[in-house]
């Protein structure tokens, strides 16, 4: 796949224990990117955040480490970035979902020329 110099980076703040039909958001949301057929889904897990609620959510903090934050990077192209927008809509009850211009410099699968 081919990605055009002009990109979408879609960015998802989320909560680790955050659930969608009983399993974990974070999970629902990448296999929706797949399925929607986008470039590619990256989760990162957080070891300390805060969100709306000023709440702090540690590794330090062992009553709240089983929610630490997570993010989901989303990179394509702005027409595909925008099919996700309705699920995450109806998804995403509690965190941040950014968007923003990237440049793509190279996005090669393994066995491409």
């Amino acid at each position: 796949m081919k990605l055009p110099e002009e990109g979408k980076l879609l960015r998802i703040f989320i909560g680790e224990t955050d659930l969608h039909e009983g399993k974990a958001l974070y999970e629902a949301i990448v296999l929706k990117a797949r399925e929607l057929n986008l470039a590619g889904a990256t989760v990162f897990r957080g070891i300390m955040g805060y969100g709306a609620a000023s709440r702090i959510h540690s590794i330090k903090l062992l009553r709240l480490s089983e929610d630490l934050p997570v993010m989901i990077e989303i990179v394509d192209t702005e027409e595909k970035i925008e099919r996700i927008l309705p699920f995450l809509d109806e998804t995403v009850r509690e965190g941040l979902i950014t968007m923003e211009k990237v440049t793509v410099i190279k996005y090669r699968h393994r066995n491409s020329n």
